[in-house]
């Protein structure tokens, strides 16, 4: 029996087919409605909070493996909090609750936010810098919100490791899929089916959510590695370019103009202004207008090591996205609120 967190989330609806598809019993806790995904009747869905830890212990009875893929994705400063009770205190539940299972085997979905940024160097040389699963998180820098709470989630596995648990968890880039046009890193496909004019010039990594959960399935099911991390990524490309390639496979016009660093940090404070000032979400962040600003390629060579698993190429990825997106789109050309 299978216990899957984040059903309704970009890795956890396609990680709960390919768990049915193996022949594997899935139970997956849901909060205010079942999500529709596929394979969805073939599961037992369960209510429930994540912070709730006796909750979770009920709904972890008989588990033998659990993947934990809820959480949230937010560079709004109001999300501050959030972020925290999710993130930090829903794992540290988990953990829990799993601690509480003698034998229980735990996947944890962190994120390279969590690996921390590069540290700066006496004579910066040219190219990006490369970061892995060694990378030292520096207490005294500056780091998002949305990174801090994916490092203290981590630290709440390590207490849970160092407790008996075995578990592994993985730090995947920005994650490729089709998906919800409003949520994750799908915006980035929805950015360039609209046809806008502006990118940053700054660059993005990147994975397929089908190679994010096929390592996923190796690491927990198939092997016993517990008290490892493992970066996925398949590589690093131009924001432009991205943006570009999807614009072409969806046969509209590819952004133009570059926005400067200049112009990016008085936006990001226009938009904080006009946050503050009417309660409503800023479209561009001090975070986001300042993230890729810093070449940094994520390198991945510990999981390949470790799995017989080949990433897919950004080309093949944009495509199945294309393909899966676009009939979704809706007709009128309005933003989807989820």
């Amino acid at each position: 029996m299978i216990f899957v967190t984040g059903g309704s989330g970009l890795i956890g609806s396609f990680l709960i087919p390919a768990l049915v598809a193996q022949g594997h019993a899935v139970r997956a806790l849901y909060r205010r409605q079942v999500p529709a995904i596929p394979a969805a009747e073939q599961v037992q869905w369960v209510e429930g909070d994540l912070r709730d830890t006796l909750g979770l212990q009920e709904a972890m009875r008989d588990v033998t493996h659990v993947f934990h893929c809820a959480g949230l994705v937010s560079y709004a400063p109001q999300d501050e909090d959030a972020l925290l009770q999710t993130n930090v205190e829903g794992t540290a539940a988990v953990v829990d609750a799993c601690l509480g299972q003698p034998g229980v085997r735990l996947c944890y979905v962190s994120s390279v936010a969590a690996l921390g940024s590069p540290a700066p160097e006496a004579e910066p040389k040219p190219g990006p810098q490369a970061v892995d699963e060694d990378a030292k998180w520096d207490l005294g820098a500056e780091h998002a919100a949305y990174a801090t709470s994916k490092y203290l989630a981590e630290l709440e596995v390590w207490r849970g490791v160092t407790e008996g648990l075995s578990a592994v968890m993985v730090n995947p880039s920005v994650v490729l899929g089709p998906a919800d046009w409003a949520r994750s890193s799908t915006r980035l496909f929805r950015y360039a089916y609209q046809q806008h004019a502006f990118y940053t010039p700054g660059s993005i990594n990147f994975v397929d959510v089908r190679d994010v959960v096929e390592a996923m399935m190796q690491l927990t099911l198939t092997t016993s590695i517990s008290g490892e991390r493992f970066v996925l990524s398949a590589g690093a490309v131009p924001l432009h370019d991205f943006l570009a390639q999807a614009a072409a496979c969806f046969g509209k016009k590819p952004p133009t103009v570059a926005v400067p660093d200049w112009a990016a940090e008085i936006i990001w404070r226009l938009e904080h202004g006009r946050a503050v000032l009417t309660g409503a979400r800023p479209l561009i962040t001090k975070d986001t207008a300042r993230a890729g600003r810093r070449p940094v390629v994520y390198r991945s060579e510990k999981v390949q090591q470790a799995l017989p698993l080949r990433f897919y190429p950004l080309a093949d990825t944009i495509r199945w996205c294309c393909a899966g997106l676009q009939p979704n789109y809706p007709a009128s050309g309005a933003v989807v609120v989820s």
